[in-house]
């Protein structure tokens, strides 16, 4: 087989949003709870699991590269949907979830990103979201799941750093990393003049 594997620049940017979004949600939410995490994972992976299996879809390219972004769609996909099917099912759950979500869509990512960097202006681009993406799992499993650790904040009220604050925490930074980096990427693909954005590109299956 042979075809395409250019990437458009706009689906970069509808990658991009979600996760913009989410990580100001984040941001801006004082309680960093599980239900939290467990409900702003379930809706990012549903988001970009349907941006990613679309964007698979209507690619006429590689049966390979297509086949592997029905699969990281698909996975998003259903961990979004376990997420917010359970939105209570507390921090070891949203422990699970993350990391095997982390872990393969991660590295399917990367393979695709080493395997195109040559041939695709978005291979590097994936290399460094599939990269992000692991090591959001390897930061997810160092947390302790009893971690707690009290303080006292400025205005002298006691407080509690836990496992959950940690792990949603870490969540909203991988958003707004990634997020940042996807709106980049799609700029730079819609204003590049390098060939393989504006051709197709054309190898073995």
């Amino acid at each position: 087989m042979f075809g395409e594997t250019a990437v458009p620049w706009y689906v970069p940017i509808a990658r991009a949003v979600p996760a913009l979004i989410l990580a100001t949600v984040v941001t801006f939410t004082a309680e960093h709870s599980a239900t939290l995490g467990l409900t702003t994972f379930g809706l990012f992976g549903l988001a970009t699991g349907a941006v990613i299996l679309v964007a698979a879809l209507r690619q006429r390219g590689v049966v390979v590269e297509r086949a592997l972004l029905g699969v990281q769609g698909g996975i998003a996909i259903l961990a979004g949907a376990a997420a917010l099917a359970v939105p209570g099912a507390g921090l070891p759950f949203l422990i699970l979830l993350l990391t095997g979500f982390a872990v393969v869509t991660g590295f399917i990512e990367l393979y695709l990103g080493v395997r195109g960097r040559r041939t695709n202006s978005f291979g590097r681009d994936r290399i460094f979201l599939g990269g992000l993406t692991v090591l959001l799992a390897i930061a997810v499993l160092l947390v302790p799941p009893g971690f707690v650790q009290s303080f006292t904040g400025p205005d002298g009220v006691a407080r509690a750093l836990t496992a959950a604050v940690v792990v949603v925490g870490l969540l909203g930074a991988y958003w707004a990393i990634a997020g940042i980096h996807l709106v980049i990427a799609g700029l730079s693909l819609k204003w590049s003049t390098d060939p393989r954005t504006l051709s197709t590109v054309k190898g073995p299956a």
